[in-house]
């Protein structure tokens, strides 16, 4: 529908009078607004829809589940926060301070990234520094971080108006099959690990390399007992659906997928199948949704089949030539750009885990400054209020919305809390050693 003139002054004025009077913020001070796009009756609607968005998260925390913003800074400046400063606009990435309070985020999981590839000490020792760059990051930002270890220092921290800022190691890889390693990475503030990342441990499949183990190894499921010892939430966002079903049977504590979405409404093999939706309400896990863009669109199956396919006769067509195979697919993929996600996409996948695991299993894991493809209206840090205002579209209630937002994983955060404290007083540390468990014969 197209706006009379007369009409679009009318809507002009009344944004303009709404910036002047405080009820939302100048078009510039936000990147990707919902209002930009609003025409005629929608627009009084969508205003308000907003305006209630931020008021929720001033109410209650949202916590979002992964943002690699450390893995940013290592590898555009060197870790070097002078070089990335966050109290500046860092328009090149999606995340600096301003966003983040634009975006009401009251808690953060930062995420302590190094690649699968990096394996061995090199990987033990590359997560330190990372889990050093969040460390240096409360340090030198003091009035607008601090460093939480427990779901109370969430809620204390974001009472005093700041972000609370949380350390998820993501993938099992950087402890080097050592529980002595899982345990000092602990210590050092690491509250999630995630069992892999692209590709297999030792002890765990990942989603995305060929089956090794059928799940976890008995060392891995040693692994995820030690977490809960811990008190360290079990992430298995990137992990195959049988790792999934083992940590879930293994596992005295709920656990979380920090950024992952539903399979039933995107077949991807990073989102989780309605199989394990349907196991969460028993364990108390969440689901921390994310704004991937190739795992939010439903077209993200058949686009992956097809590219499989290209990719599958390139190698036929150049056996044993993989740089032909590369230089082709990368051509195809130039003619057959990947499917655009949308907003309405991500709170789809919020309606299906509510629909299969319920409420309570709900959470949000964008994976800004984890990834280029994003949709939307959900373009960087600053635009969470957009997907709140969208579930107050789609009826929620506050009370749901605000566990979405975060209570929800606080409730887990308590839950893993609870069963380190009872396990610590049963048993000590685990000795266990891969070597003894996962015997080759």
């Amino acid at each position: 529908m197209r706006l009379t003139v007369h009409a679009c002054v009318f809507a002009s004025t009344l944004i303009a009078f709404f910036v002047l009077i405080g009820v939302v913020p100048a078009l510039s001070d936000v990147e990707g607004p919902a209002l930009s796009h609003v025409e005629g009756p929608a627009l009084e609607q969508d205003t308000a829809l907003l305006q209630k968005a931020r008021e929720l998260h001033r109410q209650s925390p949202l916590i979002d589940g992964h943002n690699d913003y450390p893995w940013e800074l290592r590898t555009k400046a060197d870790r070097d926060f002078a070089k990335l400063d966050m109290r500046t606009s860092l328009t090149q990435l999606h995340t600096d301070i301003a966003r983040l309070r634009q975006g009401g985020v009251g808690g953060q999981f930062w995420s302590v990234y190094v690649p699968a590839s990096m394996a061995g000490q090199d990987a033990v020792r590359a997560t330190m520094e990372e889990i050093d760059t969040v460390h240096r990051m409360t340090q030198r930002y003091p009035d607008t971080f601090e460093l939480a270890l427990t779901a109370d220092d969430v809620e204390r921290i974001f009472k005093a108006g700041k972000i609370a800022s949380l350390i998820g190691m993501e993938g099992g890889h950087s402890i080097d099959s050592s529980l002595a390693a899982l345990r000092m990475f602990h210590r050092m503030g690491a509250r999630y690990m995630t069992i892999t990342h692209g590709s297999n441990t030792p002890w765990a499949d990942s989603a995305t390399d060929q089956p090794a183990h059928g799940g976890l190894t008995r060392f891995g499921e040693e692994v995820v007992r030690e977490m809960n010892w811990l008190g360290m939430l079990v992430d298995l966002s990137h992990v195959s659906p049988e790792t999934m079903e083992d940590a879930l049977r293994v596992a005295a504590a709920p656990v979380i997928f920090s950024h992952s979405s539903a399979r039933g409404v995107a077949d991807h093999p990073r989102n989780v199948p309605d199989a394990i939706l349907q196991k969460l309400p028993q364990n108390g896990g969440v689901v921390m949704v994310t704004f991937v863009g190739g795992f939010i669109t439903p077209e993200t199956g058949p686009y992956r089949k097809a590219e499989q396919e290209e990719q599958d006769r390139l190698r036929k067509a150049n056996p044993g030539n993989e740089q032909a195979v590369k230089n082709g697919i990368e051509a195809w993929r130039k003619q057959h750009p990947e499917p655009t996600a949308t907003l309405s996409q991500v709170a789809d996948h919020i309606d299906h885990i509510r629909k299969v695991a319920g409420i309570d299993h709900i959470g949000i894991g964008s994976d800004f400054d984890g990834t280029t493809s994003l949709p939307k209206g959900l373009e960087n840090v600053s635009t969470y209020p957009n997907l709140t205002a969208e579930l107050l579209r789609r009826k929620y209630s506050d009370q749901d919305i605000k566990k979405i937002l975060g209570l929800n994983v606080l409730r887990a955060m308590r839950g893993a809390e609870k069963v380190s404290a009872r396990l610590r007083a049963e048993r000590p540390a685990s000795p266990a050693l891969i070597e003894q468990m996962d015997k080759k014969n």
